[in-house]
């Protein structure tokens, strides 16, 4: 069971999806084996002039996460992300609750490529 991944200014369930991947403080993560939730940092790219996402994309792998739920995904974190098999599906900003349950009941879109545009659909 995979370990999934949500961009997050919040700590919790309850935080609403942060849409900017690679500049969102944390990463709130569910562990789908324990049905639990964590929260991990990502507060090193929150000044960097570039790299952002690549080093976020790093994050979520050495977190062990599969699955990235989040409102874009830039081409260069895409690529790592993809050669890694993490799977990305785009969703608009919501609790990560609620985005849990469209994700588990499969309402969530696969990303097939990268996205900076916000356009998810």
């Amino acid at each position: 069971m995979p370990i999934i991944a949500f961009p997050s200014a919040g700590n919790d369930e309850n935080a609403v999806l942060d849409l900017r991947f690679g500049r969102a403080k944390n990463f709130v993560l569910y562990n789908e084996n324990t049905k639990t939730f964590s929260v991990v940092e990502n507060t090193q790219n929150m000044q960097a002039s570039q790299g952002a996402g690549i080093q976020s994309a790093q994050n979520i792998l050495d977190n062990n996460a599969s699955v990235l739920i989040s409102g874009n995904c830039g081409p260069k974190a895409f690529r790592v992300l993809n050669a890694a098999q993490v799977q990305i599906f785009f969703a608009e900003a919501k609790p990560i609750i609620e985005l849990l349950q469209d994700y588990q009941q499969g309402l969530l879109k696969k990303a097939e490529s990268a996205n900076t545009e916000g356009h998810w659909v």
